[in-house]
């Protein structure tokens, strides 16, 4: 662990990225796209796996700004959770007690880097 963990720090961060995730809008999979005009089809169209095969949905713009909108923020609240998890392990691994090891986990097991 890094010598200067501070589980007051984490703890504060960890609410932090708790409001975050309260405040986030509205959430969506996908790719949401703009092919532009003569694209031969549609010029706005969502993308999704379902059940892994690909799923294309054609939009309006309306739809297309919506969901562009609700795709970024997917991404927001996931980079938000997978930072909660490395605080969550962080604290764990510094505070719980552990069985004995005959070596130091590296931070890259403990999932930190």
């Amino acid at each position: 662990m890094k010598n200067d963990f501070s589980l007051a720090a984490s703890k504060a961060r960890y609410e932090t990225l708790r409001g975050q995730l309260a405040q986030a809008g509205w959430i969506s999979e996908g790719y949401a796209q703009n092919r532009g005009p003569g694209a031969g089809g549609p010029c706005y169209q969502w993308t999704r796996k379902v059940r892994h095969k690909t799923v294309s949905v054609a939009l309006s713009r309306e739809q297309y700004e919506w969901l562009k909108q609700a795709i970024e923020n997917w991404g927001e609240v996931q980079r938000t959770l997978k930072e909660m998890q490395r605080l969550s392990r962080q604290v764990l691994f510094a505070t719980v007690p552990h069985p004995p090891r005959r070596k130091r986990l590296g931070k890259r097991v403990l999932g930190l880097i």
